[in-house]
């Protein structure tokens, strides 16, 4: 006994659904994506975007941006603010393991760092306690 044509036809149909559901995630997936700021842009064309935020102490929390390669951003100073950060030497590395580290407490100040730093994320935290606050001595002086 043959097989009627319609029921060829419908047995392929959950197969098509399949795929155009997969092919319709999959576009949705890619279009996700933020548009990439306009190459014009400030922050488009530095090569180090930080956005900056100090709190403690007692004058409360202030939010800068720093842009460097060309110098820019509401950091109250910010052409000294990249010269002091352009000429350390890897300015956001942590510090190292087994380095002995002073109980000093400096201050309650903290800055929340995060951006870019020549095509690198950088997400990190300095203070003025311990080792965090023995690795602000390369750069502290552009938060504190």
């Amino acid at each position: 006994m043959g097989m009627t044509p319609h029921v060829l036809r419908a047995r392929p149909r959950p197969r098509y659904l399949l795929i155009a559901a997969v092919c319709a995630a999959a576009a949705t997936a890619c279009g996700a994506a933020p548009a990439p700021a306009p190459a014009s842009s400030p922050a488009a064309s530095a090569k180090v975007s930080l956005d900056i935020r100090v709190t403690g102490g007692s004058g409360g929390a202030v939010n800068w941006t720093l842009r460097c390669d060309p110098a820019g951003g509401s950091h109250p100073s910010p052409a000294a603010a990249c010269k002091v950060l352009l000429r350390a030497k890897d300015p956001f590395a942590a510090v190292p393991r087994g380095t002995m580290c002073p109980m000093i407490v400096a201050g309650a100040r903290e800055a929340k760092v995060t951006g870019t730093y020549f095509g690198q994320h950088i997400d990190t935290t300095f203070s003025q306690v311990g080792c965090p606050g023995a690795r602000r001595t390369k750069i502290g002086q552009i938060f504190f």
